[in-house]
């Protein structure tokens, strides 16, 4: 019998429980924030997503991103679960010297969850006096970068620079503007690393181009803002739901050539 194949949101709370092993879900689910129990019952259970669970989850929670893909960010970024863990961050920036450092709230987008403190001490504090809920990311703060928005599409490619010389938060919300990027083969290939790490089949992916001209990732997304960019918001939903059917289609083959 043929995979049931489910493509819209209201479609797969309708028949939820219905749904069987091989069965495949296409497209973002919309979820709630306590919701993401969700994605697991649904791949313990054999159901495919589209994109993966994984890459739904990494896109939801900056601090599964830190967890996930450390390896591509700034040098010592760490995910905070707990007070132990904020003791034993406080302990290793102290022993790498870092000094001021900058801190992501999980789920706050558009650069409004990005504060910066002058010390990893100060986070502590904050911490301790309630004011900062966990989990959250912590990094060192590394002054005059750039930051490159890269938008992946299969052979779809666009890059644009934010930048906002009165504020370290360049995110176009936030009062930047865009300038052109001509994104290097060696840049696009770091991108296709995160995604495939990720298992992402198409990003919203933001560089961070630091002042020795290397690059570090800052954050990836599924989808995200068009405000910057060439491509409409028309043409970006329509080649990110061809990508998703390519991924479709590859599943099928896959399955038909066993």
């Amino acid at each position: 019998m043929p995979s049931r194949i489910v493509t819209s949101n209201q479609e797969l709370y309708a028949c939820y429980h219905e749904l069987e092993q091989g069965d495949i879900v296409l497209g973002r689910i919309r979820l709630a924030g306590a919701q993401e129990h969700i994605l697991l019952d649904l791949v313990s259970r054999g159901i495919q997503l589209i994109p993966s669970a994984n890459a739904q989850l990494c896109s939801r929670s900056k601090v599964y991103q830190a967890a996930l893909l450390c390896e591509f960010m700034v040098a010592e970024t760490i995910a905070v679960y707990s007070v132990h863990d904020m003791i034993a961050a406080v302990t290793r920036y102290g022993s790498v010297k870092v000094e001021s450092v900058v801190c992501k709230l999980d789920r706050a987008n558009a650069g409004q969850g990005i504060l910066r403190f002058t010390s990893i001490e100060d986070v502590y504090t904050q911490v301790q006096l309630g004011t900062i809920p966990f989990p959250f990311v912590i990094q060192p703060f590394v002054p005059d970068c750039r930051d490159v928005r890269v938008i992946l599409l299969g052979d779809d490619i666009e890059a644009y620079q934010r930048y906002n010389p009165h504020n370290f938060r360049h995110n176009l919300h936030c009062g930047g503007e865009s300038l052109p990027w001509q994104l290097s083969n060696e840049q696009l290939h770091f991108c296709h690393r995160v995604m495939e790490r990720a298992d992402f089949p198409h990003a919203h992916l933001d560089l961070l181009i630091l002042p020795d001209e290397s690059w570090r990732l800052s954050e990836i997304n599924l989808r995200g803002g068009m405000r910057g960019a060439v491509m409409n918001q028309k043409d970006y939903l329509e080649k990110s739901a061809a990508v998703r059917m390519a991924c479709l289609e590859e599943r099928r083959a896959s399955r038909h050539s066993r």
